[in-house]
């Protein structure tokens, strides 16, 4: 995928973290290409709050699809989903991350953490993860800026590094076609 023409990515959501995130994670896989990204806010087609892994891969990848839909002359759509899950040790927060172009599909998870006790106790009344931290937090719109994993690590890891990370790894197969184009 080398040429000189500029990559138009679209991302399947307006906010600023996923925006940025699809950005640095797109140049630092094509690091002589100019990036474009476009926000475009889509309905992920699952719950405001995934409550587990194949939910949160689904709104990933239905957010994938709407963005093509919605602006098909792209090179590139994503859709970025946060999710939580329950383990036998507690709840667990990640996102998935579904990368598309007209030929191949790529598909990467977050890394993954624990949520305290207070978080995963309001997730568990209904709230949003975001609403959660909020409150526990004494912030606003968290999940627009450091998110659960910001606030958690007093920022050394933020939610859109969180993500970058697994935009990148979901570019795997369009750095490396001849190995997945059968996929």
């Amino acid at each position: 995928m080398e040429s000189s023409a500029a990559l138009h990515v679209v991302v399947a959501s307006a906010n600023p973290v996923k925006v940025r995130a699809t950005q640095s994670g797109f140049q630092l896989m094509f690091p002589r290409r100019t990036v474009r990204v476009e926000g475009l806010e889509v309905p992920s087609a699952v719950s405001s709050q995934p409550r587990t892994d194949s939910e949160t891969l689904r709104g990933a990848e239905a957010r994938t699809a709407r963005a093509c839909e919605s602006v098909p002359t792209a090179d590139f759509w994503v859709g970025i989903e946060g999710g939580i899950d329950e383990m036998a040790t507690g709840m667990v927060a990640y996102a998935w991350v579904v990368v598309r172009s007209r030929d191949l599909v790529g598909r990467a998870r977050s890394g993954t953490f624990f949520l305290p006790q207070p978080v995963a106790r309001l997730v568990h009344e209904g709230l949003e993860l975001g609403d959660a931290d909020d409150r526990v937090f004494g912030r606003t719109n968290s999940k627009q800026n450091a998110g659960a994993v910001g606030l958690l690590t007093g920022g050394a890891v933020d939610r859109e590094a969180l993500y970058q990370h697994a935009v990148s790894l979901a570019l795997i197969p369009f750095v490396n076609p001849a190995l997945y184009a059968a996929s």
